[in-house]
């Protein structure tokens, strides 16, 4: 595949809904894993179409670090990559980029 190709970027708004415990991997990295819900009304085949949907989402690093504060019923704007959750697994989650929060 040619690296021109080549885009996995998610931006998306939504409220936290589920916060884990904030933890290490084995190798010492911070990990921070939460849910966010969106709902918003789209434009599909031109027609106005009520969407929502539940994400699960992770940060690693210095990013869940200064993140750990995060609070359920937050309306934050993410960007990240989608990646399998683990090897074996078809779920998507979004990996963290950055994290804004809306006031």
């Amino acid at each position: 595949m040619s690296e021109k190709l080549v885009t996995n970027q998610l931006v998306i708004t939504g409220e936290i809904v589920q916060i884990a415990e904030f933890r290490y991997t084995p190798a010492g990295i911070p990990v921070l894993s939460f849910e966010i819900r969106h709902v918003s009304e789209q434009m599909e085949a031109d027609m106005q179409r009520k969407v929502e949907c539940e994400m699960s989402v992770i940060a690693m690093g210095k990013l869940a670090e200064q993140i750990r504060n995060i609070k359920l019923g937050e309306l934050v704007q993410l960007t990240g990559f989608m990646t399998k959750r683990s090897l074996k697994s078809t779920q998507l989650t979004l990996h963290l980029n950055t994290l804004e929060r809306i006031n």
